[in-house]
């Protein structure tokens, strides 16, 4: 299928499809014309990429991490013991950064609730 046919089945631009191909995430054949032409394989590939970038996943960690995922039922499946690890290693990074978020969060609330009550009301009043 072509590069149109993709994005329509998937509901991913072209412009992502080529940046993904661009990351080593997409490897479609060339046809002499320069044309890509991709299989019913990518389609999924395409699921599975957009999954790991909901993950929180960059896509070079995703470029290496591919190959050590399957699917199975409506889930990725690691099968390689250093993704698991590195799949940890994310997820703690992840966590921290939560919690970075809400720390800042705190303080932008303390912030705010040190405002005086005329200057809330005319936010208000703005509203």
């Amino acid at each position: 299928m072509r590069i149109g046919e993709l994005a329509r089945r998937t509901g991913v631009h072209e412009r992502l499809l080529r940046y993904y191909e661009e990351q080593d995430l997409l490897h479609p054949d060339r046809l002499p014309s320069g044309y890509r032409v991709y299989r019913e394989a990518d389609v999924h590939a395409v699921a599975r990429i957009r999954a790991l970038l909901a993950a929180g996943l960059n896509t070079a960690t995703i470029a290496a991490i591919l190959p050590c995922l399957r699917e199975e039922a409506d889930r990725l499946v690691p099968t390689c013991p250093d993704l698991l690890q590195h799949l940890h290693d994310e997820r703690a990074r992840i966590t921290q950064a939560i919690q970075a978020l809400q720390t800042s969060r705190a303080a932008l609330t303390h912030v705010i609730e040190a405002a005086p009550p005329e200057v809330a009301e005319e936010l208000t009043r703005r509203a």
